[in-house]
């Protein structure tokens, strides 16, 4: 038995507390991480809060975990004790289902959150499967690559899977923890990029971040202006918001991707699709493979979220941050 010295929330919406807890001999597949960093997504917000009614608690919080291997289950060949790794939402899946063999692993049916029904990276320790423990590659600094694990693949994840090209014209919609890094992705990736934003005070921090341009999202006036212009738009807010009228900028074929988690129904109208095929999808993060590629996309472009560090004791103090809207643009806790 291990034990692990954690923080964790006992009830609903209540703050985090010192929480220690033991982990069982590992299995032969698993692999256990000495946290050194972990980011703190508003993920672990809605999970603490029991927004999405599947929380079991006591919960420890934490899915965007970077940090050393210290002991690996017997039948684990790609790891060692030593290396450098980080682990994200997901810890688990089945590795036989037919979207495990086709490498599409985050939607195997039955796979295991890193925070649902078990135990996560706000701990001096945490456990998955070797599957999803991802090496870190050469060059990677660890102090801010935690929120690539759920915040940075959760973005990265629709540019590969809606094909967007080098000389496409995007939109970012929602300029905070997930949409600033959307927008440096699309940067690299060769795109014009024009981010929505509801806040005027951010404009100077949105194109240092690599925007083109900044199109006020509350003024209709604004999204006429560039009507038909944008192959491709990421929404990456979860509030509801007038859709009708970010597809109207979309140009033919255009696609609205959404992986903002948007809890009340979508209004979309038909003609709006129908009339200039253009499609609507979303996404939960992406697969393996998929990654380890985008990690080596970050160090090849040197893009990594924009961080402010607390220290793990003062974890509440993080969550008070982001819960009143001031991080800047992701916060990451140091073990």
């Amino acid at each position: 038995m291990i034990k692990v010295n954690a923080y964790a929330a006992q009830e609903a919406g209540e703050k985090l507390q010192k929480f220690q807890y033991e982990l069982p001999e590992i299995g032969k597949e698993e692999v256990d991480i000495k946290v050194h960093y972990c980011g703190l997504c508003h993920s672990d917000l809605s999970m603490v809060n029991n927004d999405w009614g599947m929380t079991q608690y006591p919960i420890v919080p934490g899915h965007e975990i970077v940090g050393e291997v210290t002991k690996i289950g017997s039948e684990v060949k790609e790891l060692k004790i030593g290396d450098r790794v980080g682990m994200g939402w997901y810890a688990q899946s089945c590795m036989h289902c037919n979207q495990c063999m086709d490498g599409k692993q985050h939607l195997c049916g039955t796979i295991e959150s890193t925070i649902v029904g078990r135990h996560g990276g706000f701990a001096d320790a945490v456990r998955g499967h070797w599957s999803w423990v991802t090496p870190l590659p050469k060059g990677l600094d660890m102090a801010k690559a935690g929120p690539l694990f759920c915040g940075g693949i959760t973005v990265f994840n629709p540019i590969v899977l809606s094909g967007v090209q080098p000389t496409d014209k995007v939109g970012v919609i929602g300029v905070g923890g997930l949409g600033h890094m959307a927008i440096k992705f699309l940067k690299a990736w060769g795109c014009e990029v024009t981010a929505f934003s509801s806040n005027p005070n951010k404009k100077e921090a949105i194109l240092k971040m690599g925007a083109h341009q900044v199109v006020d999202s509350t003024k209709p006036e604004d999204l006429e202006r560039i009507a038909g212009t944008l192959n491709f738009i990421l929404n990456t807010t979860n509030v509801s918001l007038d859709w009708n009228s970010f597809l109207t900028t979309l140009s033919p074929q255009g696609k609205l991707h959404t992986v903002g988690a948007v809890l009340e129904p979508m209004a979309i109208p038909a003609f709006s699709l129908i009339m200039g095929e253009k499609s609507v999808g979303g996404s939960p993060l992406g697969s393996i493979a998929l990654t380890r590629k985008m990690l080596e996309f970050c160090v090849r472009h040197n893009i990594y979220p924009t961080v402010e560090e607390f220290k793990m004791e003062n974890v509440n103090d993080a969550i008070k941050h982001l819960e009143d809207g001031k991080a800047r643009f992701r916060i990451v806790l140091k073990a």
